[in-house]
Order: structure tokens, then C-alpha cells, then sequence
């Protein structure tokens, strides 16, 4: 462990919302030349000690300190100016400015004269991309970007401000393996030449890897102090939920023969390229590919949101021709979108209202909706999928981003949708929540209903797949039993460029 002096310190910080305690007491010493790794379940208090160092929020009591003395950082402006670059899981991008503009936004290079430097901005912009070994267009206009992309312009931000301590708070959620390895070495480089890291993230395989000393917390307490845990996951988990929940993925097999899905040589303007494969009753087939290959889109082209301009879905044994969404919803399919706070839920909605919004019809008397009806229909799936109480209460926009993923989820269970396409269902949720999910999923296809599980976390695909396919330029170069793969063979097969693709089929 680093033993210099701390180069941040919070000390006894207490934060309180009406009727909650976010933060007590807590205590986290930030050193140079360390990544450190600041954990807990949703819920625990990570965001709001993130909004404090931050500037956004001010501490009800306690200090922090910066190089041994008091400071207050009574702003983002003022943290700015302290050396702290802050990475939020939710973006601060502006999606009509090209990614040169948003990577500088608030302190663009300026001419003699005083005014923007255009040319600087793209150069200088373009330099930082390419330190971080991305490619991406400073001209590009930046809500135009996949959520991956947008995700490395946030992180581009931060590393353009050259700052001492940079905070990133689930950094990875939208990112594939090999983005994460670039990320990864850029922040350890970063690390060697003197900046703190404060890391936060779900993704506890990940964190592993990377961190170098971490803090737990649980119900706004500090429960692991940095050098009291072990980095391991099972210890991470054992400090995180106070109990060894045991294993981390629970996979059960229930694919069965019986085939409820082909697509033989589908194509889409979207990018999707001759793409045949099958799906069995009870089977979950996972997606794997980089960032880009066209994992999203293969869900999109099956769930009639893009048009096939080649090919054909046979569904159940018959040739299917979806016109759009509500096609695939009436023949049983399903689709919990990659992102689910902008395609996947209405925030202004509680839960009542988002886990009906696909199957209104079968609500109405008289062509209306009949709201205690609805709420008595709903009830059970907020139990059954262990719901906070409060998603009754409250539209779900307040509720965390576990309780929002099983809401979307438990939208599909009440349209009775037998094949289910789960895009990033894991992303951005906390250990708990991962496990609540994967539990689902073997309800679901003991049930006998079909997955197909799109994930960027190689551990999570090869432990919850039967099968995976190898997505790479939109089509698919290799299927094979998952228990025949490792992560190698995912980073390989995925990178690949010169393998041909009759030795994939053959492992089909």
C-alpha cells in the first residue's frame, strides 16, 4: 500500500437527505500515484460523498481536506480549479456540439486575441483521443455517438483537464472489453505519473484488476477502511451485503432442443450482415463482441425496430415479417434496451404504469384504462421480483438503477413475452441487484422462455450463456458452447479479423 500522505481526505463526513442519512461519519484518505476503489451497493452513500468531493453538494458536517489542509469546495467551479475532474454515470455531454466542443466545453484553447481557437480545439482534442487510444471524429456530432462512444468523450473531458484527481463513477457501464483494457492501461499511466484515481463501479471483476487499495460502505457507514479487505470479489461482496451470498453467478441449464427462433441471413441499413443463427425453448444465447460490432443492432433488426433488407426471422417454426415494435410484442418478443433511462422506461410513470405500458389492452373496459385494475395486476410482479416498496409510491425516477432494471424486466413478464432480448441488463446495477437478475433469468427459462443476453462483461456472458455468438462488423463469426470459451477466446474471436467463418459455424 502507497504510504505517502493523503492527497484528499474526507474526515467524518455526514450528509442527510429528509429522512435519510446518507453519509455518517465517514472517513476515506485519497492518495497520489493510487487508484482507489470506493464500493457499495446502491444505495450505500457513493453518490453522495461523489457530489461532495465534486462540489455539488456541501457536507453537513465534517472536512476535507486537500494536501493536509481544510478546504471548501463550495462549487463544480471551485473543484475544477482544485485539480478534481469529475466523470458522473449520468452524461454531462451536450448532444448538438461536436465531441471537439464537449471535451473542452468551459475551457476552449483561445487565440491572442482572446477568442476560440477552433483549429486548437480539434487538435488538441484529437491529441487526447488519441492518447487514449480512441477513434472517434473531434467533428462528430456528439449525440450522434453510440452510449459507448459518448461514454470515452465524458472520460476525454476529464483527461483533457490534466487533472490531480479524477473521479469516475462507473466509468465502464457502456464500454466493451477492449475499450476497458484501454481505459484501464490510461489509467494506470495516469496513476504512475502522480494523479489519484477514485473509482467507482459495479463491475467487480473489473475492480479487481485495477484498483489498489478500496472503501466499503454500507448504509452510509464506512464498513472496510482501505487495507482492511482483501481486493477480491468474494471479499468485496462479503463487506458490500454483510453476508456471503455465495456463488456470483448462479447459472442453472434448462435449454431444451426445441428450436422458437431463427433468423437465416438477415441484413439491415443499420449494418447488420447476413447474420443465421437459432434459439431454443429455455436456452440462453449470448452476444459477445467489442463495442460497435453490432450486437445492439442484431436486437434492434429481431425486435422490427430496423427494417431487413435481407433475409427472414422464422419464429416457432413460421416465417415472420415484423413491421415495427408492437409486431414483435404481439408475437412475443421482448427487448430491455441497452439504455434504459432514455428507451426503456417513463420517469414521470411509477412502476404501475411502466410495467403496463406495453400491454395496455389487456387493462381496458370500455377503451379506457382502469387504473386500480392496473395496480392490482402489477402488485404481484412487485413482490414476485422484490420491487422496492417505494415504486408505489414514487415515479422511478427516484428508485435505484436495480429497482429501474427489474421494473423494465418485469414489463416483458406481465406481456407474457416468451423470448426475451436483454441488452447490458446488468449495467450500472449493484451486486445484489446482478444477482436478482441472473436468478430471474433461471426462473425464466425453467419457465421455459428463451433469453438473448447481450453483455460486455465477458464474465457475466460466459457464466449465464448456453451458447454465444461472436458479433464482429455486424455479423456473426463463430457460435459455440460457452463452456468451451474462455475470456481469451471471447477478446480473440471478437478482435479477429482474418478467421473465416465456416471454422465458427462448425462449434455451432
Amino acid at each position: 500500500m502507497n504510504a505517502s500522505a493523503p492527497l484528499w481526505e474526507f474526515v467524518d463526513i455526514s450528509n442527510a437527505y429528509p429522512g435519510v442519512l446518507a453519509n455518517d461519519s465517514v472517513c476515506i484518505k485519497l492518495l497520489a500515484r493510487s487508484i482507489h476503489g470506493l464500493l457499495g451497493e446502491n444505495g450505500c452513500g457513493k453518490s453522495t460523498m461523489i457530489k461532495t468531493l465534486s462540489g455539488v453538494k456541501q457536507p453537513d458536517s465534517g472536512q476535507i481536506l486537500k494536501d493536509g489542509r481544510p478546504v471548501q469546495i463550495s462549487d463544480p467551479q471551485v473543484a475544477r480549479a482544485m485539480g478534481i475532474a469529475t466523470v458522473f454515470q449520468e452524461f454531462s455531454i451536450v448532444p448538438t456540439l461536436s465531441v471537439g466542443e464537449n471535451i473542452f466545453l468551459g475551457n476552449m484553447p483561445r487565440s491572442s486575441l482572446g477568442v476560440v481557437d477552433w483549429k486548437r480545439v480539434h487538435s488538441d482534442a484529437a491529441a487526447v483521443l488519441a492518447e487514449m487510444e480512441v477513434d472517434i471524429s473531434t467533428e462528430a456530432i456528439t449525440g450522434q455517438l453510440s452510449v459507448g462512444e459518448q461514454q470515452l468523450v465524458e472520460i476525454a473531458k476529464a483527461v483533457a483537464m490534466r487533472a490531480s484527481m479524477i473521479v469516475l463513477d462507473e466509468p465502464t457501464a457502456a464500454l466493451g472489453e477492449g475499450e476497458i483494457e484501454r481505459l484501464h492501461q490510461l489509467l494506470r499511466t495516469m496513476r504512475d505519473k502522480g494523479t489519484g484515481i477514485l473509482y467507482v463501479s459495479h463491475r467487480l471483476d473489473e475492480v479487481e484488476r485495477i484498483v489498489d487499495e478500496v472503501t466499503i460502505l454500507r448504509n452510509g457507514r464506512v464498513v472496510r477502511a482501505s487495507g482492511e479487505t482483501e481486493i477480491n470479489v468474494r471479499e468485496i461482496v462479503t463487506a458490500m451485503v454483510g453476508e456471503d451470498i455465495g456463488e456470483h453467478y448462479p447459472k442453472e441449464r434448462n435449454a431444451e432442443d426445441e428450436v422458437v427462433l431463427e433468423a437465416r441471413g438477415i441484413a439491415t441499413n443499420a449494418g447488420v450482415n447476413n447474420v443465421s443463427f437459432e434459439l431454443r425453448r429455455g436456452e440462453v444465447l449470448g452476444l459477445g463482441g467489442v463495442l460497435g460490432s453490432g450486437r445492439t443492432e442484431i436486437a434492434r433488426a429481431l425486435f422490427g425496430t430496423d427494417d431487413l433488407t435481407a433475409g427472414r426471422v422464422v419464429l416457432n417454426g413460421r416465417p415472420v415479417a415484423f413491421r415495427g415494435e408492437m409486431d414483435a410484442i404481439r408475437a412475443g418478443l421482448a427487448l430491455v434496451p441497452e439504455n434504459r433511462k432514455f428507451d426503456g422506461l417513463f420517469f414521470n410513470f411509477r412502476a404501475s404504469g411502466n410495467i403496463t405500458a406495453a400491454s395496455l389492452g389487456k387493462l381496458a373496459r370500455l377503451g379506457l384504462l382502469d387504473l386500480k385494475r392496473e395496480e392490482r395486476a402489477t402488485q404481484s410482479l412487485i413482490d414476485d421480483l422484490e420491487i422496492s416498496a417505494q415504486a408505489e409510491e414514487k415515479t422511478v425516477n427516484f428508485l435505484s438503477g436495480g429497482n429501474q432494471q427489474k421494473i423494465v424486466i418485469a414489463r416483458w413478464l406481465f406481456s407474457n413475452a416468451g423470448i426475451l432480448i436483454l441488452d447490458e441488463p446488468t449495467q450500472g446495477i449493484d451486486i445484489g441487484a446482478k444477482i436478482a437478475v441472473y436468478n430471474l433469468i433461471n426462473e425464466l427459462t425453467r419457465d421455459g422462455r428463451s433469453i438473448i443476453l447481450i453483455s460486455s462483461d465477458h464474465d457475466e456472458l460466459l457464466a449465464m450463456s448456453d451458447r454465444i455468438a461472436v458479433v464482429q462488423h455486424g455479423t456473426i463469426r463463430r457460435i459455440a458452447n460457452a463452456a468451451e470459451l474462455d475470456h481469451d477466446d471471447l477478446v480473440r474471436a471478437s478482435a479477429s479479423t482474418g478467421r473465416n467463418r465456416e471454422e465458427g459455424e462448425a462449434l455451432a
